[in-house]
């Protein structure tokens, strides 16, 4: 029988950075699922009254990025393996936040933002409802919500501590908006045991996070079944989602992420419709859509989609 584990944010499974060095929170099995509540990015999660606190300080060389949950090490994961993640269930928490403008970010320069104080919006999350509320300058604004987490991540095969930051090959910083509840992320397992850690939760965002931030939430819940595929093989990350298949491009050169997301989409399209590349390229231009999944992590990101239905064979 499958367990099913419960990992509530402590001090103890709380790290800003990865690394299979860290004593693992929890060993689980394949087939085992583990039901998280999650700190936002900047360390903050709610009190009792739905305000925003920041009970734990941060360590030095240990905590510098976002507030990640783990790691967990799953007994089955080998180096070379396929960690599958089902997405079961994502329920934010009550306040969300983003910032823009003044930091001197490359976007921020291009923009002229720069020169503008840095503004902070500060929402009301009706998670009933799924509306995102703020207010400006005495004027409301809502937006829907769409929740999901930022990072799901194994830390990379070198030894040492690792920044939260990037995305890479094994995941981290993805930030698609497309990972919602229903997802399944497969996920390339760079270390023995996996030691796979989440966070970064978003209750809603845009493609390209252009401001620099999500708006940026706790999660209440985020419910996650995780399988090793021992006899699969992947060299980036890749989900089928409720939108449809997706595959994914990570470089600092916009151009090189494009080409990845291109390349991984022609093999999952090889395999689907038993076609050769040129001529899954040639279905791809009919149908798959190219976009920008974020471009202020360092490295950047593209995700193609093969939407579902979008191609039958007979």
């Amino acid at each position: 029988m499958m367990a099913v584990y419960t990992m509530n944010a402590t001090r103890n499974n709380l790290y800003g950075s990865l690394s299979a060095e860290f004593e693992p929170s929890l060993t689980i099995k394949s087939g085992d699922t583990v039901r998280y509540s999650c700190f936002d990015a900047g360390w903050g999660t709610a009190s009792e009254e739905g305000k925003r606190i920041k009970p734990f300080g941060r360590r030095d060389g240990l905590d510098p990025g976002h507030a990640l949950s783990g790691p967990i090490k799953i007994e089955e994961a080998k180096k070379g393996m396929v960690l599958e993640v089902k997405i079961n269930d994502i329920i934010p928490g009550p306040y969300g936040f983003n910032s823009a403008g003044e930091y001197p970010n490359w976007q921020n320069q291009k923009l002229n933002l720069t020169q503008y104080k840095e503004i902070t919006l500060n929402w009301t999350l009706d998670r009933q409802n799924m509306v995102g509320v703020t207010e400006i300058n005495g004027r409301t604004f809502s937006v829907g919500l769409n929740p999901f987490m930022g990072i799901y991540a194994m830390p990379p095969e070198e030894a040492g501590i690792h920044s939260t930051w990037p995305p890479r090959f094994c995941g981290g910083n993805i930030d698609c908006k497309e990972l919602t509840k229903g997802s399944v992320l497969y996920l390339p397992i760079p270390v023995d045991g996996g030691y796979f850690f989440v966070g970064d939760g978003h209750a809603a965002q845009g493609d390209g996070e252009i401001s620099c931030q999500a708006i940026e939430c706790p999660m209440e819940l985020v419910d996650l079944t995780f399988t090793v595929h021992q006899d699969m093989s992947l060299n980036m990350p890749i989900a089928n989602t409720p939108s449809g298949w997706i595959c994914f491009g990570f470089h600092e050169d916009l151009n090189e992420a494009t080409v990845q997301a291109m390349d991984e989409m022609l093999k999952l399209m090889c395999k689907l419709y038993n076609v050769n590349r040129v001529e899954a390229i040639a279905l791809a231009s009919t149908i798959v859509d190219l976009r920008i999944t974020q471009v202020v992590n360092g490295v950047k990101g593209v995700h193609s989609i093969l939407a579902h239905g979008a191609l039958r064979s007979h």
